[in-house]
């Protein structure tokens, strides 16, 4: 299948909105991939090809939320790694089982997040002690969430951010930060095994990320400097069309 100059065009514009949103508060996936499929690709194919844009997406978001002093990756060590392990089983595990019967569950948990945050203004306003050890929070929550992307994926950043705020007693901005390299992590297993599996579509998915890259750039450096109610804001907007997406996957 080949693609006109324009379509690579209007995905690599496509591929800088969805960078700028995930790099803010995740569900950039909720704007790519629905573009890949619009475009005539086929769904596994545009599951590959999305997972290689957003690499590009987290990547540059994550880089620049250590340039910018938020995340320092040297102490994430240990969620890195569960999160790699986790990652690996859940795209392993998803080539077994169909990932079908979890979205009424994932749209039951999106809803709880969405209320609580909606209900709780002044969530990550400000760092507070944490609730668990970092060690613990970093290995369990690493192989729980990584399994999850590689499994199924939608709303990982959002479990991601609301579990760091909660448990760890992160403020939203470091919280989003650190999202990111978890969602890094098990982009690039994914990623692996679906180039493995020869379903990547390179043009379109390099004309992506190059538009991930610039979007990303700009999401995360307006982070860096705006408030938290800013985020807050973006991060509902973001839970709320995962919810209403996989509502939609499941009575079409």
């Amino acid at each position: 299948m080949t693609f006109s100059l324009l379509t690579h065009l209007a995905l690599f514009l496509v591929g800088g909105f969805a960078g700028f949103v995930d790099s803010i508060a995740g569900g950039g996936g909720l704007i790519a991939l629905p573009a890949l499929l619009a475009a005539g690709i086929a769904p596994h194919q545009a599951l590959a090809t999305n997972k290689l844009q957003g690499t590009f997406g987290t990547l540059t978001a994550s880089a620049n939320f250590v340039r910018l002093g938020l995340m320092h990756p040297r102490r994430l060590i240990t969620g890195i790694l569960f999160t790699f392990l986790g990652a690996a089983l859940g795209a392993w595990a998803v080539q077994l089982f169909s990932p079908g019967f979890l979205k009424g569950l994932i749209i039951l948990m999106m809803s709880a997040i969405f209320i609580y945050t909606l209900l709780t203004p002044k969530l990550g306003l400000e760092p507070k002690p944490h609730r668990v050890p970092r060690w613990l929070f970093y290995s369990g929550f690493g192989l729980i969430l990584g399994f999850y992307d590689g499994f199924f994926g939608p709303g990982t950043g959002s479990f991601w951010t609301l579990a760091l705020v909660l448990l760890l007693g992160l403020g939203l901005k470091a919280a989003t930060a650190q999202t990111k390299i978890f969602n890094l992590t098990s982009n690039i297993v994914a990623l692996a095994v679906f180039i493995a599996s020869g379903l990547v579509i390179w043009s379109i998915g390099l004309a992506m990320g190059a538009g991930q890259m610039l979007g990303a750039w700009a999401g995360s450096t307006l982070v860096h400097r705006r408030g938290v109610s800013f985020i807050r804001i973006f991060f509902l907007a973001v839970v709320a069309a995962t919810i209403a997406k996989l509502a939609w996957d499941m009575l079409g």
